[in-house]
């Protein structure tokens, strides 16, 4: 996710692109949370799902985005196969 978000501000592209950089940076300022603790966050909520599903860990996506004057969490998990676990 660091190397994404790294990849992306360092895009030197159009005036759209710019604009997208510019709401990502101003997302992660209004929860105060820097790149490397959103990884963290990634890191530990996908080894608890990972407890109850088998999941492709190289394709989790998380991302900060501001909706409805609030900001989100997104995420995306792919989602393997359900495993039989006891609780």
């Amino acid at each position: 996710m660091f190397e994404f978000v790294k990849d992306f501000l360092n895009n030197k592209g159009s005036k759209d692109d710019a604009k997208a950089r510019l709401k990502l940076l101003l997302v992660h300022d209004a929860v105060d949370l820097t790149p490397a603790q959103l990884e963290a966050m990634k890191a530990e909520v996908v080894e608890v799902i990972g407890k109850y599903v088998d999941i492709d860990r190289d394709a989790v996506d998380f991302k900060l985005e501001r909706a409805e004057g609030a900001v989100a969490l997104v995420s995306n998990v792919p989602v393997r196969r359900v495993t039989a676990r006891a609780v």
